[in-house]
């Protein structure tokens, strides 16, 4: 009985109006205070821009756990991101909409049709989409068939992202989130756009998805070892 108080008191309390307003704030700040704090390398930043220069937006997309450092990855570059309705997305909401993105709601379970139409359209009102596809609670580096979805009927390209750094430290959470730590060399890398058959078959979606997962495990592998094999 104790601990289901306890419980209800903790939900209240992130809930509050007050701790809604300033917890995003704050951690905003640190994130822009921790990536000033990083020096950061960029591989294969001709992979978007080849698309933006043909007119093409794009869907970046990259494990959840490599999540922090991406609102700094490219400034500038009008974006959405799809963010889950579970409690935690309304604080990272908050977050994004800081930094500028405009945000779609939604998941495989909550919302799911809802948001697929909105980032339909926000592809085709020229922005950029960005999307997790392992989230937003995994299995962790696995990807759901919903990106690929979008890239067939939309034709847009995925452009697989990831980022790391040479010192770090993972969370123990589902995704193995990743923190970067201060004064730590630091590196994105892009891959190659993924381009999604119109008339892909259902099994051919799911070759996509190994595609994108086996891409995105690549350039993470090689981000994680870039500092190691420039010594």
């Amino acid at each position: 009985m104790g601990t289901s108080r306890i419980s209800r008191a903790v939900t209240r309390l992130r809930e509050h109006p007050l701790i809604l307003r300033v917890v995003p704030r704050v951690a905003a700040w640190l994130m822009v205070s921790l990536h000033r704090l990083l020096w950061i390398v960029h591989v294969n930043r001709a992979s978007p821009e080849s698309c933006w220069a043909k007119g093409e937006r794009i869907i970046i997309a990259f494990w959840h756990g490599r999540l922090l450092m991406m609102p700094f990855v490219y400034p500038g570059a009008p974006g959405a991101i799809l963010i889950s309705q579970h409690r935690d997305g309304e604080y990272i909401t908050r977050i994004a909409l800081i930094f500028g993105y405009r945000v779609i709601r939604g998941s495989a379970t909550r919302g799911g049709v809802r948001a697929f139409k909105q980032m339909m359209r926000a592809l085709k009102g020229g922005l950029n989409l960005v999307i997790t596809p392992d989230g937003p609670k995994g299995p962790c580096a696995k990807v759901k068939s919903g990106v690929i979805e979008l890239a067939k009927l939309t034709g847009a390209p995925i452009v697989p992202l990831t980022f790391s750094a040479g010192r770090r430290r993972f969370l123990k959470s589902w995704d193995a989130f990743l923190l970067p730590l201060p004064f730590s060399r630091a590196v994105y890398i892009w891959g190659d756009p993924i381009y999604v058959e119109p008339m892909a078959t259902k099994e051919e979606v799911a070759k996509y998805q190994d595609i994108l997962a086996e891409r995105l495990d690549l350039l993470t592998m090689k981000a994680d070892e870039f500092f190691k094999a420039s010594r």
